[in-house]
């Protein structure tokens, strides 16, 4: 696996290293070594997929607060992604900044999002897939949502949203004050 530092601290592109032979290629997609190698959390907790049916389907942005945070690294098994950062650690000098990256079926390039950074990505095509790898269980409790849509990070989105769903819609503006308040509730 090769791993390209994100301008977000802890968050990086990795590229699987494949093995190819006359069958085709293998390659990993998780490694705990070469995780914990790089300070990154290297325990997985769980695995999820979401399939999503039209172009432009927005699912974000999400992240679990501690003691349930989560670290994640995504893979777009079909299709195609544009996939979305925030950096929601008040201490960070990236605090706010979001970083996006093309992910393909393609490519077979992933995102390692870090624990107190949220995430979520717009589909570039219908019928596209993507793969999730958690490090924590998913936690209600402790689950934050924010607009996708927000001023206070101004994503360029590539597309007109077409489907999201109506929890990710409601999300409320974000506000330091409900950022801190909402991390202070799950501590």
């Amino acid at each position: 696996m090769k791993f390209t530092e994100s301008t977000i601290p802890g968050a990086y592109r990795v590229d699987p290293e494949p093995i190819e032979d006359e069958r085709g290629h293998f390659a990993r997609m998780w490694c705990r070594d070469e995780l914990r190698e790089r300070g990154l959390v290297g325990e997985l907790a769980q695995a999820s997929v979401s399939y999503n049916n039209r172009r432009g389907t927005i699912r974000g942005m999400h992240m679990q607060a501690p003691p349930s945070a989560e670290a994640k690294l995504i893979a777009c098994t079909k299709g195609s992604i544009y996939d979305v950062i925030v950096d929601l650690r008040p201490d960070e000098p990236t605090f706010l900044r979001w970083e996006a990256f093309t992910i393909t079926a393609g490519n077979r390039r992933m995102v390692y999002v870090p624990e107190g950074v949220a995430h979520g990505f717009q589909t570039l095509e219908p019928n596209t897939e993507v793969q999730y790898h958690i490090s924590a269980p998913y936690d209600p409790e402790r689950s934050l949502g924010f607009r996708h849509d927000d001023a206070a990070f101004d994503i360029a989105w590539p597309y007109e949203v077409t489907s999201i769903s109506e929890r990710d819609q409601n999300h409320p503006n974000f506000s330091l004050e409900r950022l801190e308040k909402q991390l202070e509730y799950t501590a």
